[in-house]
This record gives structure tokens, sequence and C-alpha cells, in this order.
């Protein structure tokens, strides 16, 4: 995702992508134990997608 993409955004959908990449986190984890990942980088990619959404959320308590 690009940072122009994640700002087009609402918050409420930025936190639902940020549970999705979370979940396919967790699904890459357990082929990369199991030896069935194909592409290794998609784990850093999605951690760095999270890492995105996450910066750019706007906090309402601030």
């Amino acid at each position: 995702m690009k940072k122009k993409e994640i700002k087009k955004l609402t918050n409420k959908q930025k936190l639902e992508n940020i549970e999705k990449l979370k979940k396919d986190l967790f699904n890459f984890r357990f082929q990369k134990v199991n030896g069935q990942i194909k592409s290794p980088a998609k784990i850093t990619e999605t951690k760095r997608n999270i890492a995105r959404l996450k910066t750019l959320v706007e906090v309402k308590n601030a």
C-alpha cells in the first residue's frame, strides 16, 4: 500500500485494514514455520503496511 492510497482512506477503513493485515501476518507466520510460504518478503511488506496505517491513524484522544 502506498502512502497516497492510505491518505485517501477514512479512519474506520484504516483500522479495518490494520485488522486484516494482522490476520494475514498471523497466517504468513504459520506458513513460514510449515515451509509453505512462497514469498518470505510478504511478511516484511505486511509489517510495513501495518506500521504505515498505524502512523496515519488519527488519534481521537490526543
